[in-house]
């Protein structure tokens, strides 16, 4: 048994470390200051490993590799990696300079294994935002440390490029294109899959947006797409499995689980795939994607689509309903440019209103009925706080409860003192949940531990009501509240 434990104790392990955002310095600091940065952040690097035993090397100027056992691995879990808020932390000339970190760490039975888990633990603690550890273990489950910060923001708009290459290449050796975002779209989803389809019949492939009609809470942006004759472009998922074949290929948006998707038989059956979104990374995500465009420092999927449509071609590939759907999509998901509004989200909206896309027509898309703002009023007025979130349970049907109960848990932010706001309401046989949140409570780690997932300020999940009701799940739904506070005050 001691011969056992030894063996277990004494496996290797990688870790792969990444500085972020040292390279945004450079334009606040002169080289000099960057330096004296870049070596303080490696001497705390330096200490932490110090204090396990483990070898440290540095393989580029923001990246470091560990070797260690698993019996040093696990008294780091144990203290929740604490490297990340040391260097969160760090201040120079007593000012905070923003510097995080990005760990991967892989456990495998062999060094090899072992370097190649750590190699996709760091991808996925990037792709979920940075500041975060992620273990890759030897069932290849994950578990993650940290994520309290927010995405940075990258300026840069060379990935765009490079994306929109591959893309318009992928497109036109294609005979037919079609084009899906997640069940139950919104406008981002929508407005996105629009934009997109206009430009790939621009370049002269035919293209078709699979959308289930009765599942939609973008019921505006369609009936404008009818009005203005373009219905053509919607088509059911039966309508799309009898058409698609091996010269195929199908553009994913707003979603990189192909389980949300609107149809996972058309992914399934497609040639190709393309997947373009936001959403911070998941363990279960599309991985045989031949284009994996995912961005989560992004607003919305419709700033991504905007930025590709740019490089696609020399001459605009979308007309004005084009761009008032991408811009709805972009003020669904910052809320009116109040959330993740960066330096390219207000590039993309000028570079659309360029196009003629216009605000009274956008807003009019998020217009609702007397009855559904009444409906929305009781939900609001229902809710309880609870360690400063607001969790309310719709005790009523309609026909637009999905969106009226996304629109309740947006509104009860407003309310004052309220840092997350969770709305619970069953509907076809799923319990779902929306929550929303300035950013100090990370809702994605709270509804991924309902199976669901989503962004740092804006998540949901669906749970299946045959073993459960709305108001167990509020009571779960509390305990998974306190563990995130729990984890947050460990971090």
């Amino acid at each position: 048994k001691k011969t056992a434990l030894l063996y277990e104790q004494t496996r290797p392990d990688v870790i792969l470390i990444s500085v972020d955002g040292i390279d945004e310095l450079s334009k606040s600091y002169r080289e000099g200051e960057l330096a004296e940065i870049s070596s303080g952040v490696e001497k705390m690097i330096e200490d932490w490993v110090a204090d396990y035993s483990g070898i440290l090397r540095k393989v580029s100027s923001d990246r470091f590799i560990i070797i260690t056992e698993e019996q040093n691995l696990s008294k780091m879990i144990e203290k929740r990696f604490s490297i990340l808020d040391n260097v969160r932390g760090y201040t120079y000339k007593e000012k905070s300079v923003g510097v995080t970190l990005s760990i991967g760490v892989g456990c495998g039975e062999n060094m090899v294994e072992s370097e190649a888990n750590s190699r996709q633990a760091l991808e996925m603690a990037l792709g979920r935002g940075g500041d975060q550890a992620a273990v890759k273990k030897r069932d290849l489950s994950y578990e993650f440390f940290g994520g309290v910060s927010k995405s940075v923001e990258k300026k840069t708009k060379i990935k765009a490029r490079m994306a929109a290459t591959a893309i318009t290449e992928i497109i036109n050796s294609s005979r037919i294109v079609y084009i899906m975002g997640h069940r139950f779209s919104d406008l981002d989803a929508l407005g996105s899959s629009i934009a997109l389809c206009s430009a790939v019949r621009a370049l002269g492939k035919p293209c078709s947006i699979v959308l289930d009609k009765e599942k939609t809470l973008a019921d505006t942006l369609i009936q404008r797409l009818r009005r203005e004759g373009l219905g053509d472009m919607l088509i059911e998922p039966a309508e799309a499995l009898e058409t698609i074949n091996s010269d195929s290929t199908v553009i994913i948006v707003d979603t990189h689980i192909a389980e949300f998707t609107e149809a996972i038989e058309v992914y399934e059956k497609a040639a190709s795939v393309i997947v373009i979104d936001h959403h911070r990374l998941v363990v279960n995500h599309i991985n045989d994607a031949v284009v994996f465009y995912h961005d989560p420092s992004t607003s919305s999927t419709s700033e991504m689509v905007t930025e590709i449509l740019q490089y696609m071609s020399s001459m605009p590939l979308i007309g004005k309903l084009e761009a008032d759907a991408l811009l709805s999509g972009i003020m669904l998901d910052t809320r009116n440019f109040v959330l993740r509004a960066g330096v390219r989200t207000f590039e993309a909206a000028a570079y659309l209103r360029s196009l003629g896309a216009d605000t009274v027509k956008v807003k009019a898309l998020f217009s609702s009925s007397l009855d559904s703002f009444k409906l929305k009023s009781r939900v609001i007025s229902n809710f309880q706080t609870y360690c400063g979130c607001a969790i309310s349970v719709a005790d009523f049907e309609s026909p637009d409860l999905r969106i009226i109960c996304a629109q309740a848990a947006d509104e009860m932010l407003n309310i004052e003192d309220i840092e997350a706001s969770f709305v619970i309401f069953e509907n076809r046989g799923q319990i779902n949940i929306s929550a929303r949140s300035y950013g100090s409570v990370n809702v994605q780690i709270i509804m991924e531990a309902f199976g669901g997932g989503g962004h740092q300020t804006m998540a949901a999940a669906q749970i299946s009501s045959a073993d459960t009701t709305p108001e167990a799940v509020a009571a779960k739904l509390r305990v998974y509240i306190n563990e995130f506070f729990a984890g947050k005050e460990a971090d």
